[in-house]
């Protein structure tokens, strides 16, 4: 049963490829998926249905790309992002969110944006799209997941270099990465019993403390800690093994310590039809996982399978929580 309501779709940047490949989802979805674009209408290049109410998308996407309008100053640049596109980028992220939290969507999906475009024309003051979706649903714990439909990742640490990793990880940053993490799965994703494996950070898992201790010191004692609640959790594990078809036939999510841990082996694995969710939202949030694309933005050559996915994440997602 599709859920009754339709996903909010928020337009990202339009100089980037958020227009072409959100005609495109819908050009392959149609009624199987229903969302509506927030966004100018005369970015998109494609039949479209101008809505006042979220609701009306059940109807129009049978014929049209839904759209609830959001006039932006000035036309669009493919390539080229513009000073005075930047508050209605972050305005139309608001939006979906206030729409999806007054139960008027079922799920926010959201195009790529581009930070510094934000920063130059609106003084946009968060680093990036998922913090600020944690400001507005006002939580302070969130996790990335990266997933397909072979493998889902999440990372400990996120966009930090490598040489900072060890500091940045403790006890409270892995156990709320573990517990976010599996109330998700149980919430999101229909996992009654989550099985969660658990990298080390170290080359071996740390070998025994002979290529370091934070397998030791930190990261064991805090996965036993979570096993006498009751977590299901393996690890931690050597990360060259945790990825292959048969080690991933044990879990249902992996927990890793640093960004490529993660992204590496999802990327390897399916490329094109990974989704961007954030976890620990008080509402459903995915994005494709991939940037604006300003070099091949408005050459109609843009892929929209995980734009795709991310639209049949969400509306997943969704219907798990009905």
């Amino acid at each position: 049963m599709t859920p009754a309501l339709p996903i909010a779709l928020s337009c990202g940047e339009p100089a980037g490829i958020g227009p072409e490949i959100a005609m495109k989802a819908w050009d392959a979805l149609k009624e199987s998926v229903p969302f509506f674009y927030i966004g100018d209408p005369a970015h998109l290049d494609g039949p479209v249905s101008i809505i006042s109410e979220p609701t009306d998308a059940l109807e129009a996407c049978a014929t049209s790309l839904p759209v609830l309008p959001l006039p932006f100053e000035g036309a669009r640049c493919p390539g080229q992002p513009q000073p005075a596109h930047a508050q209605s980028v972050i305005d139309a992220i608001a939006h979906g969110v206030a729409l999806v939290q007054a139960e008027r969507a079922s799920a926010l999906t959201t195009c790529p944006i581009h930070k510094k475009a934000l920063q130059d024309g609106a003084n946009f003051a968060y680093p990036g799209h998922t913090e600020y979706l944690a400001a507005l649903g006002e939580v302070d714990s969130v996790v990335m997941m990266l997933a397909c439909a072979q493998l889902r990742v999440v990372p400990a640490t996120i966009h930090i270099p490598l040489k900072d990793v060890p500091k940045h990880l403790s006890a409270a940053r892995l156990t709320d990465t573990i517990l976010i993490t599996h109330a998700a799965l149980r919430r999101d994703f229909s996992v009654a019993a989550p099985r969660i494996a658990v990298a080390g950070l170290n080359p071996h898992a740390g070998e025994g403390g002979t290529m370091g201790r934070e397998e030791i010191e930190l990261i064991a004692p805090t996965l036993d800690a979570l096993r006498a609640e009751g977590i299901d959790l393996i690890g931690p594990l050597s990360a060259d093994t945790m990825f292959h078809a048969r080690a991933r036939a044990n879990y249902d999510a992996a927990i890793c310590m640093y960004h490529d841990q993660a992204l590496i082996p999802i990327k390897t694995i399916d490329f094109d039809r990974g989704v961007n969710v954030t976890l620990g939202l008080p509402f459903i949030r995915t994005s494709p996982d991939h940037g604006t694309a300003f070099d091949i933005a408005g050459t109609g050559v843009a892929d929209p399978t995980s734009m795709i996915e991310a639209l049949r994440m969400a509306q997943t997602m969704a219907k798990a929580r009905l």
